[in-house]
């Protein structure tokens, strides 16, 4: 029996599985770049947004500290930059006299351990410290250096990495439903060639066809499958029918179309042992039909098939259903007749046969013929335990029937 080999490379996996997950890479991967690109794109209008911001504020405190630089006062400065830079985005402010030196320096404390990550994220994005002039009447007085903490770009980028996670699961969730569905689109057929084509190698089978499919490419698999089991179903009943007849033809006569000895032999053997087991009995009946040389010889093999095929016929208008009419060879016939319930009718059935030879065989050309069988009639087990003894009584109760009627119609039991 036939047997599917089983997988067992360590790496294999099903279509659907590979489809799944090319799918899923593929809605990932566009997920991901185009949720990067927006990041990207944030991130830059919003250093721009910051930088702004970021002028601003140093144009607003250049304009409040302009008396206060003018005259050196650090307290007011200081207390300035307390109320206006706390509540901003800065990280650090240091206000530079007219001399460039370092008149206040105002710095935000650290709130919490985030502080020196988002100061490191505002120096790598931003370009500060800003430097702006404080201008008093026309000229310059002294200057601002403004540094951005950085929690707004801090916070832009957690709620993006956020958005983008958010994403991501919502797309393997679309994703994954989406596949599903194309697999069981894209499945169902191929799952159907699969049935087929197993029924097939299972029972040897051709008459199952693949289902169409909506998919065209699978589609024009499916005929295409479908039309090569045409022809395999078309070649397997034209084999059939061949080996039918081959079948028949060696274990046929083919003149007569009985049974030949090949057939007869092995049912012959069956007999015996169906006999023995159930303690029946059966006839065992030898015809040979006389003076069959003279009729090749005077009138032609064409006239001696002939009157063979017609002792054939009359011979199985003689028979029961059950019993078998055999042709051995030349003119020499068998008759199997089982099973026997009286011996009585052994020798009813052979003068059945002998009075169906009475009426002359017709010839080809308006002209007849009278044909005589010569019958030995064996029966078993009264005439023989054995299957070769069986044969030869038959066959010795043939040549005696033959001897004694010199080739007239006889029969004789052993």
């Amino acid at each position: 029996m036939n047997r599917r080999r089983q997988v067992t490379r360590p790496h294999a996996y099903t279509l659907s599985r590979l489809l799944w997950r090319t799918q899923l890479r593929g809605i990932l991967l566009a997920m991901s770049l185009t949720a990067l690109t927006l990041t990207l794109l944030g991130v830059l209008a919003l250093r721009n947004y910051a930088e702004y911001q970021l002028h601003l504020l140093a144009r607003s405190l250049g304009y409040t500290l302009e008396a206060a630089v003018v005259f050196r006062d650090a307290a007011a400065v200081q207390e300035s930059l307390e109320l206006i830079a706390a509540p901003e985005d800065l990280a650090e402010v240091r206000v530079l006299d007219s001399q460039r030196s370092l008149l206040v320096d105002w710095q935000r404390p650290a709130t919490h351990g985030w502080s020196a990550l988002e100061r490191g994220l505002a120096d790598l994005l931003l370009s500060q410290p800003l430097h702006y002039p404080i201008q008093y009447q026309g000229r310059t007085v002294g200057e601002l250096q403004l540094s951005s903490q950085g929690s707004n770009l801090s916070r832009f980028l957690q709620n993006g990495a956020l958005a983008l996670l958010l994403c991501l699961a919502l797309g393997s969730l679309v994703a994954n439903l989406y596949s599903r569905r194309t697999q069981r689109e894209l499945m169902a057929p191929l799952r159907a060639f699969s049935a087929v084509a197993r029924t097939i190698a299972r029972e040897r089978t051709f008459a199952r066809r693949v289902p169409s499919s909506p998919i065209v490419e699978l589609h024009e698999l499916g005929e295409d499958f479908n039309q090569l089991l045409d022809e395999i179903e078309a070649w397997q009943h034209q084999l059939q029918r061949e080996n039918a007849s081959l079948a028949h033809q060696a274990s046929h006569d083919p003149l007569t179309g009985l049974p030949n000895r090949s057939q007869f032999e092995p049912a012959l053997t069956r007999a015996v042992r169906q006999a023995k087991l159930t303690g029946g009995r059966f006839a065992l009946l030898f015809l040979d039909c006389n003076r069959f040389k003279a009729i090749n010889d005077e009138l032609g093999h064409g006239a001696g098939d002939q009157v063979l095929i017609s002792i054939a016929e009359r011979l199985r208008s003689q028979l029961r259903e059950e019993d078998l009419v055999a042709r051995l060879g030349g003119d020499e016939f068998a008759v199997l007749l089982s099973p026997l319930h009286d011996l009585e009718d052994a020798q009813r059935i052979a003068d059945k046969i002998l009075a169906s030879m009475l009426p002359p065989i017709p010839l080809t050309g308006s002209s007849e013929i009278v044909a005589s069988l010569s019958i030995g009639i064996a029966i078993y087990p009264q005439d023989a335990s054995s299957l070769d003894e069986l044969l030869q009584q038959a066959d010795t109760a043939m040549y005696r029937a033959k001897r004694n009627q010199s080739g007239r119609q006889a029969a004789s039991l052993r």
